[in-house]
């Protein structure tokens, strides 16, 4: 493994570093308008959600690598203290890009992007029309987080009126993810179709795992088994019970009439198969049978 101290790196070389690492980023599509009240539209991938209540959204506006600058966008929030922060989902993503060339101030890349422009009815800056869901956001607070090239500037965003588009809603009122089909960023310029990588994993938090550390050594030092395997195995609420396994064992002797005579490492093999189906407790009854 190679080892870096940022104090050590030019700027370009960290910068790169980090956006590799820290990926895929949710884009803030950021929407302001200045003190004429003209528009201004930019994505942001240093952007996230930190509070539920108060709904605090976060995003930086970083000081330019090349000459130390700062962007349209954080100019006009320090006079405006509002911004819409717009998703973005693939059928945008290309426009998106558009909009992060650098035009002149007071360009409108609303116009530029061929992006519509729809009015906000709490704050003075516009929505993205396309944006599947539009936060309009008061700022509480600017973060300055140093002079230098590269350097963040946290604005902290309370959301005042949340717009979701009809399509992408669940008749609960949650927001169907895969319809959403959102986009992030990753390093250079490669981004992400969140919607072709999606996977469940069950939350611990109405029942408590049993943990790695209660499985037989033979599993947790398997060369079959990946961590993610040993994960799985030890989120069980409990391990099976001697009968329980006992049972498992003569309904699939038929498929596997040597069961009882298989090595550690063929019922690995096998658990192996069961847990990239999700069936953890076949897995487990498997791996514990004698």
């Amino acid at each position: 493994m190679t080892t870096f101290e940022p104090k050590d790196l030019p700027v370009k070389q960290l910068h790169s570093l980090l956006l590799d690492a820290v990926a895929p980023r949710p884009i803030a599509f950021a929407s302001t308008v200045d003190e004429q009240g003209r528009p201004n539209l930019s994505p942001f991938s240093f952007f996230n959600v930190f509070s539920a209540q108060p709904p605090i959204l976060v995003f930086s506006p970083a000081r330019r690598i090349r000459d130390n600058t700062t962007k349209h966008t954080l100019e006009n929030i320090k006079a405006t203290k509002e911004v819409v922060i717009n998703v973005v989902n693939y059928d945008i993503v290309q426009q998106m890009s558009l909009s992060s060339t650098e035009y002149a101030e007071g360009i409108n890349e609303f116009v530029k992007a061929g992006l519509t422009m729809v009015s906000s009815e709490k704050i003075k800056s516009f929505r993205v029309g396309e944006s599947p869901v539009q936060f309009e956001c008061k700022v509480n607070e600017i973060i300055e987080l140093g002079r230098h090239a590269g350097a963040g500037n946290l604005i902290v965003c309370e959301v005042v009126n949340i717009h979701v588009a009809n399509e992408v809603l669940n008749e609960d009122l949650t927001i169907n993810q895969e319809i959403l089909d959102l986009v992030a960023r990753a390093g250079g310029s490669y981004y992400t179709r969140i919607s072709k990588g999606f996977f469940e994993i069950p939350k611990p938090l109405r029942s408590r795992g049993i943990g790695v550390d209660a499985l037989p050594e033979h599993i947790k030092n398997s060369m079959i088994l990946t961590g993610n395997d040993i994960g799985m195995l030890g989120n069980s609420e409990a391990l099976p019970t001697r009968d329980s396994i006992l049972k498992f064992v003569n309904k699939v002797s038929e498929r596997y009439p040597n069961i009882k005579e298989m090595s550690h490492r063929e019922k690995h093999k096998i658990a192996k198969n069961y847990l990239s189906f999700g069936d953890v407790d076949s897995a487990l009854k498997l791996l514990l049978s004698e």
